[in-house]
């Protein structure tokens, strides 16, 4: 502790203590650390401040001022009434952050994590766990964590997260917590030593020690009672971390034989709106949507002005998509994401941002959320699988964007899909060699359908549209170097609980069905 400057031990602290407008320190950064002690420990930390305290942890020397603090608050608190259990448990998670070998992201991890749970002062741990999930993967995100993971050669953050807690939990007993205890009242006791002779603050100084000392001892039968919602509380992290992984992860690695029939047809789309048993949570009521349809007239000549300095050309189904729309740059790093099928080319026009597929992730029925705010009917497309377009570092792609508009269909008066959430427009020709490669396949009648005679996209084009109604397409390869995937959105390929689909076809191993990243 005697290389700890006074800058690092204001700044540890007034984050510590909620004490952000702190005045600049004694000369002795020691004398600085019970100064801070002695003021009120802000209990209800903002999100900014958990955020913080957790980058804290990945500095050396300064992360231990700030746990030495919590340990301090923490017998404090307890001084006054040992009868609470969460307040043990408090002190419990305060004690992991001592353990020795403690990687300083999985500490940082945590801090998060306990700083929710915190909160909720023990009744929501569930709630709490997801309410930290976005701020946790918000902290992965950033440079000095990207350059440890880096360093340390870790592929995928989430899972390995999940593993380095599972190892965390097992340490969690009464032995290493009160070894934690013990090391940490060693600390306190040579910094307590480094003012013992200040007025005033040396006699709270050793005031506070004591205090210390004689939890300390109460503690060991406490701890006994603390494990099993602290286990718990990890339980919850570890699960929580997996499904995130899943859930954000998970591709079509090595597919042999993905079902797939296609996109429900119209008319049988129809015919399960219409009825009232099959009729879906994304289906509005009335004719006339919220969100209008953009007026093709009069945003025609502004399209091709833009065009012409290098934005997409648009359709008029393109225009009519939106509800208003805008010319825009988006400057690399980004992420955009496209929902799509098996059947859906990757590289096409609509797209949306990260935080709305983060919305759409996150929603009750993400399927639901999909097809509602951003108006997608079932026979447009299948869903099922996504991919990301990364725009990379120096990279600026020229798009279009703003809420989708609202869909009606002549066929299903009465009945619309809302719209109202961001698209994303932007496209390469169909001639582009980053476009997709797509093969067409002929299906064989009746209740064995298969695939068979595929064709290319140049002899499809040639065919009657009688005769393209009898093939199906499939996605062969993705070919734009700035698309990863596929993956999984986790909801299917299906919808009205899969009726409509009595005969499926196998999909071939192809390469645009196998997840790929790029770099």
């Amino acid at each position: 502790m005697a290389d700890v400057n006074a800058t690092q031990m204001r700044d540890a602290l007034a984050w510590a203590t909620g004490d952000e407008e702190a005045q600049e320190p004694s000369s002795n950064p020691f004398v600085w650390f019970w100064e801070a002690v002695e003021g009120d420990f802000n209990e209800s930390r903002s999100t900014s401040q958990i955020l913080v305290d957790a980058g804290i942890s990945m500095i050396p020397l300064v992360d231990q001022v700030c746990d030495l603090r919590d340990l301090i608050a923490n017998c404090q608190k307890l001084s006054r009434d040992r009868t609470d259990l969460w307040n043990w448990v408090a002190l419990v998670l305060t004690l992991i952050g001592l353990f020795p070998s403690l990687g300083s992201l999985v500490k940082g991890i945590l801090k998060i994590f306990f700083g929710f749970v915190r909160r909720t002062g023990g009744q929501k741990v569930v709630d709490a766990v997801d309410a930290a999930m976005n701020w946790v993967i918000s902290f992965l995100r950033r440079r000095r964590v990207q350059e440890y993971l880096k360093a340390h050669k870790v592929d995928e953050v989430l899972k390995w997260l999940a593993t380095e807690i599972k190892a965390v939990r097992a340490r969690v007993s009464v032995a290493e917590l009160t070894a934690a205890f013990d090391r940490g009242i060693e600390v306190i006791d040579a910094m307590a030593s480094k003012v013992q002779f200040v007025p005033v603050l040396g006699s709270k100084a050793k005031q506070a020690l004591v205090e210390v000392q004689t939890i300390r001892l109460a503690a060991d039968k406490h701890f006994a009672r603390a494990l099993k919602p602290v286990q718990d509380v990890f339980d919850t992290v570890v699960s929580r971390l997996e499904r995130e992984a899943i859930q954000r992860q998970k591709g079509i690695v090595d597919v042999r034989n993905v079902h797939f029939r296609g996109t429900l047809p119209e008319a049988r789309a129809i015919s399960f709106m219409r009825n009232p048993r099959t009729k879906p949570g994304w289906l509005n009521d009335g004719d006339t949507p919220r969100w209008s349809q953009a007026k093709v007239a009069a945003n025609r000549s502004l399209v091709e002005a833009r065009a012409k300095q290098g934005w997409p050309s648009l359709s008029d189904d393109n225009i009519r998509s939106f509800h208003t729309l805008a010319h825009a740059e988006i400057k690399g790093p980004a992420r955009l994401f496209r929902i799509l099928s098996p059947n859906s080319r990757a590289m096409s026009d609509c797209w949306i941002s990260e935080k709305v597929f983060n919305d759409i992730q996150n929603s009750p029925d993400p399927r639901e959320a999909w097809r509602k705010f951003l108006a997608v009917w079932p026979d447009w497309n299948a869903n099922g699988q996504f991919v990301i377009y990364d725009v990379k570092p120096g990279e600026t792609l020229k798009v279009w964007r703003g809420p989708a508009s609202g869909q009606t269909k002549d066929s299903l008066p009465d009945q619309h899909l809302e719209g109202g959430w961001e698209q994303i427009v932007f496209n390469v020709a169909r001639t582009d060699p980053r476009n997709d490669v797509m093969r067409f396949y002929k299906l064989k009648g009746g209740q064995k359908n298969i695939l068979q005679g595929a064709i290319t996209q140049a002899e499809y084009n040639k065919l009657t549209q009688a005769q393209k109604n009898e093939y199906v397409s499939i996605r062969e390869s993705i070919t734009h170097p700035n698309i990863s995937g596929p993956f999984e959105t986790g909801w299917g390929c299906t919808d009205f609980e899969g009726a409509g689909y009595a005969t499926r076809i196998g999909l071939p191993a192809l390469p645009g069905q196998t997840t790929a990243l790029q770099r």
